[in-house]
Protein backbone atom coordinates (compact mmCIF):
# COMPACT_ATOMS: atom_id res chain seq x y z
CA UNK A 1 0.00 0.00 0.00
CA UNK A 2 1.31 3.50 -0.92
CA UNK A 3 1.56 6.09 1.86
CA UNK A 4 -0.34 9.26 0.63
CA UNK A 5 0.33 11.27 3.80
CA UNK A 6 1.97 14.60 2.79
CA UNK A 7 5.51 15.01 4.11
CA UNK A 8 5.96 17.07 7.25
CA UNK A 9 8.25 20.06 7.22
CA UNK A 10 11.68 19.45 8.79
CA UNK A 11 11.73 19.92 12.55
CA UNK A 12 14.75 20.46 14.78
CA UNK A 13 15.98 17.20 16.24
CA UNK A 14 15.12 16.82 19.97
CA UNK A 15 17.86 15.95 22.45
CA UNK A 16 18.75 12.28 22.28
CA UNK A 17 17.16 10.34 25.16
CA UNK A 18 17.46 6.65 26.10
CA UNK A 19 14.61 4.36 25.05
CA UNK A 20 12.15 3.80 27.91
CA UNK A 21 12.04 0.03 27.42
CA UNK A 22 15.81 -0.44 27.15
CA UNK A 23 17.82 -2.30 29.79
CA UNK A 24 20.52 0.00 31.22
CA UNK A 25 24.06 -1.30 30.99
CA UNK A 26 25.71 -2.80 34.06
CA UNK A 27 27.21 -0.04 36.22
CA UNK A 28 30.67 -1.51 36.11
CA UNK A 29 30.77 -1.94 32.34
CA UNK A 30 31.46 1.22 30.35
CA UNK A 31 29.24 1.81 27.33
CA UNK A 32 31.27 1.76 24.09
CA UNK A 33 31.68 5.01 22.19
CA UNK A 34 30.43 4.54 18.64
CA UNK A 35 29.32 6.68 15.77
CA UNK A 36 25.51 6.94 15.72
CA UNK A 37 24.07 4.49 13.22
CA UNK A 38 21.42 5.43 10.67
CA UNK A 39 17.83 5.19 11.97
CA UNK A 40 16.33 1.68 11.85
CA UNK A 41 12.82 0.35 11.76
CA UNK A 42 11.31 0.79 15.25
CA UNK A 43 9.84 -2.72 15.17
CA UNK A 44 13.31 -4.18 14.69
CA UNK A 45 14.66 -2.03 17.51
CA UNK A 46 11.92 -3.16 19.87
CA UNK A 47 12.57 -6.80 19.04
CA UNK A 48 16.28 -6.40 19.70
CA UNK A 49 15.54 -4.70 23.01
CA UNK A 50 13.18 -7.48 24.07
CA UNK A 51 15.77 -10.16 23.31
CA UNK A 52 18.42 -8.15 25.14
CA UNK A 53 16.20 -7.84 28.20
CA UNK A 54 15.46 -11.56 28.13
CA UNK A 55 19.16 -12.36 27.96
CA UNK A 56 19.82 -10.15 30.98
CA UNK A 57 17.03 -11.86 32.95
CA UNK A 58 18.34 -15.34 32.17
CA UNK A 59 21.85 -14.28 33.07
CA UNK A 60 20.60 -12.89 36.40
CA UNK A 61 18.71 -16.11 37.18
CA UNK A 62 21.75 -18.24 36.41
CA UNK A 63 23.96 -16.07 38.58
CA UNK A 64 21.48 -16.27 41.46
CA UNK A 65 21.41 -20.07 41.34
CA UNK A 66 25.17 -20.37 41.37
CA UNK A 67 25.43 -17.88 44.22
CA UNK A 68 22.89 -19.76 46.26
CA UNK A 69 24.93 -22.93 46.01
CA UNK A 70 28.36 -21.54 46.68
CA UNK A 71 27.20 -19.50 49.67
CA UNK A 72 25.24 -22.27 51.39
CA UNK A 73 26.67 -24.00 54.41
CA UNK A 74 28.34 -27.21 53.41
CA UNK A 75 25.84 -29.21 55.45
CA UNK A 76 23.15 -27.90 53.09
CA UNK A 77 24.78 -29.40 50.02
CA UNK A 78 25.69 -32.93 51.13
CA UNK A 79 26.56 -34.18 47.65
CA UNK A 80 29.53 -31.84 47.28
CA UNK A 81 33.06 -32.86 48.12
CA UNK A 82 34.16 -30.92 51.17
CA UNK A 83 37.45 -32.54 51.96
CA UNK A 84 39.00 -29.27 53.05
CA UNK A 85 37.19 -29.36 56.40
CA UNK A 86 37.57 -33.10 56.94
CA UNK A 87 34.39 -34.31 55.29
CA UNK A 88 34.40 -37.42 53.17
CA UNK A 89 33.60 -37.43 49.46
CA UNK A 90 30.24 -39.20 49.30
CA UNK A 91 28.45 -39.83 46.01
CA UNK A 92 25.54 -37.59 45.12
CA UNK A 93 22.54 -38.90 47.05
CA UNK A 94 19.26 -39.79 45.38
CA UNK A 95 16.27 -41.43 46.98
CA UNK A 96 15.00 -44.62 45.36
CA UNK A 97 11.91 -44.67 43.19
CA UNK A 98 8.88 -46.08 44.99
CA UNK A 99 6.70 -48.83 43.53
CA UNK A 100 3.75 -47.54 41.54
CA UNK A 101 1.03 -46.23 43.86
CA UNK A 102 3.11 -46.59 47.05
CA UNK A 103 2.90 -43.62 49.45
CA UNK A 104 5.81 -41.88 51.10
CA UNK A 105 6.63 -43.13 54.62
CA UNK A 106 5.18 -40.06 56.36
CA UNK A 107 2.17 -39.49 54.13
CA UNK A 108 -1.25 -39.26 55.80
CA UNK A 109 -2.32 -42.31 53.80
CA UNK A 110 0.51 -44.34 55.39
CA UNK A 111 -0.24 -44.40 59.14
CA UNK A 112 2.21 -47.25 59.79
CA UNK A 113 4.99 -45.07 58.31
CA UNK A 114 6.31 -47.87 56.13
CA UNK A 115 9.23 -47.33 53.78
CA UNK A 116 8.07 -49.05 50.59
CA UNK A 117 11.47 -48.65 48.95
CA UNK A 118 13.88 -51.56 49.16
CA UNK A 119 15.71 -51.12 52.44
CA UNK A 120 19.15 -51.68 50.94
CA UNK A 121 18.54 -48.70 48.65
CA UNK A 122 18.19 -46.53 51.75
CA UNK A 123 21.66 -47.44 52.98
CA UNK A 124 24.20 -44.66 52.69
CA UNK A 125 26.73 -45.47 49.95
CA UNK A 126 30.41 -45.65 50.87
CA UNK A 127 32.57 -42.57 50.24
CA UNK A 128 35.44 -42.32 47.79
CA UNK A 129 38.67 -43.96 48.90
CA UNK A 130 37.01 -46.49 51.21
CA UNK A 131 37.57 -50.24 51.37
CA UNK A 132 34.36 -52.33 51.71
CA UNK A 133 33.89 -54.53 54.77
CA UNK A 134 33.59 -58.09 53.37
CA UNK A 135 31.74 -59.26 56.50
CA UNK A 136 28.78 -57.02 55.58
CA UNK A 137 28.44 -58.01 51.94
CA UNK A 138 25.13 -59.80 52.27
CA UNK A 139 22.86 -60.55 49.33
CA UNK A 140 20.99 -57.33 48.49
CA UNK A 141 22.68 -55.89 51.57
CA UNK A 142 20.83 -58.23 53.94
CA UNK A 143 22.72 -59.86 56.78
CA UNK A 144 21.71 -62.22 59.63
CA UNK A 145 20.41 -60.64 62.82
CA UNK A 146 23.43 -62.10 64.58
CA UNK A 147 25.65 -59.84 62.49
CA UNK A 148 23.86 -56.86 64.00
CA UNK A 149 23.74 -58.12 67.58
CA UNK A 150 27.45 -58.92 67.32
CA UNK A 151 28.14 -55.16 67.28
CA UNK A 152 27.44 -55.03 71.03
CA UNK A 153 29.22 -56.44 74.05
CA UNK A 154 28.62 -60.16 74.51
CA UNK A 155 26.44 -59.83 77.64
CA UNK A 156 23.69 -58.08 75.64
CA UNK A 157 23.63 -60.13 72.45
CA UNK A 158 21.32 -63.02 73.43
CA UNK A 159 18.62 -60.82 74.94
CA UNK A 160 18.82 -58.42 72.01
CA UNK A 161 18.38 -61.24 69.50
CA UNK A 162 15.42 -62.58 71.49
CA UNK A 163 13.79 -59.15 71.47
CA UNK A 164 14.27 -58.86 67.71
CA UNK A 165 12.54 -62.20 67.28
CA UNK A 166 9.67 -61.25 69.59
CA UNK A 167 9.26 -57.92 67.81
CA UNK A 168 9.02 -59.79 64.51
CA UNK A 169 11.68 -57.69 62.90
CA UNK A 170 11.46 -58.24 59.16
CA UNK A 171 15.12 -58.02 58.18
CA UNK A 172 18.32 -56.04 58.58
CA UNK A 173 20.60 -54.62 55.92
CA UNK A 174 24.14 -53.42 56.48
CA UNK A 175 27.09 -51.74 54.84
CA UNK A 176 30.56 -51.13 56.19
CA UNK A 177 33.92 -49.80 55.06
CA UNK A 178 37.33 -48.69 56.28
CA UNK A 179 38.94 -45.37 55.40
CA UNK A 180 42.66 -44.85 54.69
CA UNK A 181 43.14 -43.30 58.16
CA UNK A 182 41.92 -46.53 59.78
CA UNK A 183 38.39 -45.35 60.66
CA UNK A 184 35.96 -48.28 60.54
CA UNK A 185 32.29 -47.61 59.75
CA UNK A 186 29.27 -49.90 60.07
CA UNK A 187 25.68 -48.95 59.28
CA UNK A 188 22.70 -51.20 60.02
CA UNK A 189 19.06 -50.60 59.10
CA UNK A 190 16.48 -52.70 60.95
CA UNK A 191 13.02 -52.89 59.43
CA UNK A 192 9.89 -53.72 61.43
CA UNK A 193 6.28 -54.17 60.37
CA UNK A 194 5.11 -50.77 61.64
CA UNK A 195 6.54 -47.61 63.15
CA UNK A 196 4.87 -48.47 66.47
CA UNK A 197 6.78 -51.76 66.70
CA UNK A 198 10.03 -50.08 65.69
CA UNK A 199 9.51 -47.35 68.27
CA UNK A 200 8.76 -49.88 71.00
CA UNK A 201 11.90 -51.84 70.14
CA UNK A 202 14.05 -48.72 70.33
CA UNK A 203 12.50 -47.47 73.56
CA UNK A 204 12.78 -50.86 75.23
CA UNK A 205 16.24 -51.93 74.08
CA UNK A 206 18.05 -48.69 73.20
CA UNK A 207 16.39 -46.32 75.62
CA UNK A 208 17.54 -42.78 74.98
CA UNK A 209 19.65 -42.18 78.04
CA UNK A 210 23.34 -43.09 77.87
CA UNK A 211 22.88 -45.10 81.06
CA UNK A 212 20.30 -47.41 79.49
CA UNK A 213 21.58 -47.83 75.94
CA UNK A 214 23.47 -50.88 74.80
CA UNK A 215 27.21 -50.38 74.60
CA UNK A 216 28.88 -51.08 71.25
CA UNK A 217 32.04 -53.15 71.13
CA UNK A 218 35.14 -51.21 72.07
CA UNK A 219 33.51 -48.83 74.57
CA UNK A 220 35.52 -49.07 77.79
CA UNK A 221 33.12 -47.44 80.24
CA UNK A 222 30.14 -45.60 78.79
CA UNK A 223 29.04 -43.10 76.17
CA UNK A 224 27.48 -39.68 76.62
CA UNK A 225 25.39 -37.42 74.44
CA UNK A 226 27.44 -35.79 71.73
CA UNK A 227 26.85 -32.11 72.48
CA UNK A 228 28.85 -31.08 69.41
CA UNK A 229 26.23 -32.51 67.05
CA UNK A 230 24.37 -29.65 65.35
CA UNK A 231 20.80 -29.54 66.75
CA UNK A 232 19.66 -27.85 63.53
CA UNK A 233 20.55 -30.94 61.51
CA UNK A 234 17.03 -32.29 61.78
CA UNK A 235 14.96 -34.27 59.31
CA UNK A 236 11.19 -34.08 59.51
CA UNK A 237 9.38 -37.01 61.17
CA UNK A 238 12.62 -38.66 62.34
CA UNK A 239 14.66 -38.66 65.54
CA UNK A 240 18.37 -39.09 66.05
CA UNK A 241 20.43 -39.90 69.15
CA UNK A 242 24.15 -39.23 68.83
CA UNK A 243 26.74 -40.47 71.36
CA UNK A 244 30.46 -40.20 72.00
CA UNK A 245 32.57 -42.46 74.20
CA UNK A 246 33.60 -40.66 77.36
CA UNK A 247 37.22 -40.34 78.47
CA UNK A 248 39.32 -42.00 79.65
CA UNK A 249 39.06 -44.36 76.71
CA UNK A 250 40.86 -47.50 75.75
CA UNK A 251 43.00 -47.91 72.63
CA UNK A 252 39.92 -47.69 70.39
CA UNK A 253 37.60 -44.68 70.30
CA UNK A 254 33.93 -45.34 69.46
CA UNK A 255 31.20 -42.95 68.31
CA UNK A 256 27.70 -44.20 67.53
CA UNK A 257 24.22 -42.96 66.72
CA UNK A 258 20.65 -44.19 66.32
CA UNK A 259 18.03 -42.89 63.91
CA UNK A 260 14.35 -43.75 64.26
CA UNK A 261 12.44 -43.24 61.02
CA UNK A 262 9.00 -44.80 60.71
CA UNK A 263 9.28 -48.59 60.46
CA UNK A 264 13.09 -48.44 60.46
CA UNK A 265 15.77 -48.06 63.13
CA UNK A 266 19.29 -47.18 61.97
CA UNK A 267 22.52 -47.85 63.85
CA UNK A 268 25.68 -45.99 62.80
CA UNK A 269 28.96 -46.81 64.54
CA UNK A 270 32.49 -45.47 63.97
CA UNK A 271 35.62 -46.86 65.60
CA UNK A 272 39.32 -46.09 65.26
CA UNK A 273 42.53 -46.49 67.19
CA UNK A 274 43.38 -43.16 68.77
CA UNK A 275 40.45 -40.86 67.99
CA UNK A 276 37.47 -41.00 65.63
CA UNK A 277 37.26 -37.80 63.56
CA UNK A 278 34.14 -35.89 64.55
CA UNK A 279 33.34 -34.13 61.25
CA UNK A 280 32.86 -37.20 59.00
CA UNK A 281 30.96 -38.97 61.77
CA UNK A 282 28.42 -36.15 61.99
CA UNK A 283 28.33 -35.91 58.19
CA UNK A 284 27.53 -39.62 57.91
CA UNK A 285 24.72 -39.43 60.48
CA UNK A 286 23.17 -36.42 58.72
CA UNK A 287 23.26 -38.07 55.28
CA UNK A 288 21.86 -41.40 56.51
CA UNK A 289 19.12 -39.48 58.31
CA UNK A 290 18.25 -37.62 55.11
CA UNK A 291 17.93 -40.85 53.13
CA UNK A 292 15.42 -42.17 55.68
CA UNK A 293 13.45 -38.91 55.89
Amino acid sequence: MTDNTPPMPPQPAPPEAPATDAVPPAPDVAAPLTTPAPPRDRRVLRAVLRWTAAAVVFAAVGTGTAYGIVTQERTDVPGLSTLSDGRWDYPKLTKPVLPAGAPLPYDQTNPAEIHYADLEQLLLPAPAGSTPDPALRGERGRVPFERYTGQYVSDDRDSLLEHLTESRARHVVARGWTMPDGTSVRIFLLRFHTSAIAGDFFATRMGGSPDTTLQPNGVEETSSYDDAYDPKARVRSTERYVYDEVAPRGPVHVRHAYITAGDTVAFVVFSRKGEVPRVPFHQTVVLQNQLLG
